[in-house]
């Protein structure tokens, strides 16, 4: 029970004792615990000044990345649409060309056909020409056997001639 009453005298010895203890703590522990205190103080506020600049500084850097890949997307929409139209043009003038090529080769081939056509109606109209000749030199040398027919018929020819010049001089 002397516990839940104590004696003056140890009332007294208890807050002496805790005086001491306090002024001794006071004069060599209380400034360096609060100025740890402080400075764990500082510290956590400079981390949590730090971490939330850091957050800023990612959000603009998310901000970037995102308009930097939107640009990114633009210029590969870009690429991609000046490739097909590049791609389109180059087959359209693919085509141009295979047609012109096409229309080259036909004229070229039409061209050759009709010298050959003209060549092959040349050649039948010498050979006809060349039977003509020779079945008329046939004819001739049968009917101007002898001489006085051959007279007969060189004059009959000339007389035919002076006759059609006659006609075309008096046109």
């Amino acid at each position: 029970m002397d516990l839940l009453t104590p004696s003056f005298g140890l009332i007294i010895w208890t807050l002496l004792a805790f005086l001491i203890v306090f002024f001794i703590l006071k004069k060599y522990a209380w400034k360096p615990i609060l100025n740890s205190l402080d400075a764990r103080e500082k510290n956590i506020a400079s981390s949590l000044e730090t971490a939330e600049r850091i957050k800023q500084e990612m959000a603009e850097m998310k901000n970037e990345n995102e308009a930097l890949l939107a640009k990114a997307r633009e210029e590969r929409a870009q690429l991609l649409k000046e490739a097909r139209e590049t791609r389109d043009k180059i087959v359209n003038e693919a085509k141009e060309q295979a047609k012109a090529d096409a229309s080259r080769i036909v004229a070229e081939a039409q061209q050759a056909i009709q010298q050959q056509k003209m060549a092959a109606i040349t050649e039948v109209k010498n050979q006809v020409s060349i039977l003509v000749i020779e079945v008329a030199e046939k004819v001739l040398r049968r009917e101007l056997g002898n001489k006085g027919e051959q007279e007969k018929y060189i004059k009959q020819l000339s007389s035919e001639t002076i006759l059609k010049e006659e006609e075309a001089v008096s046109y």
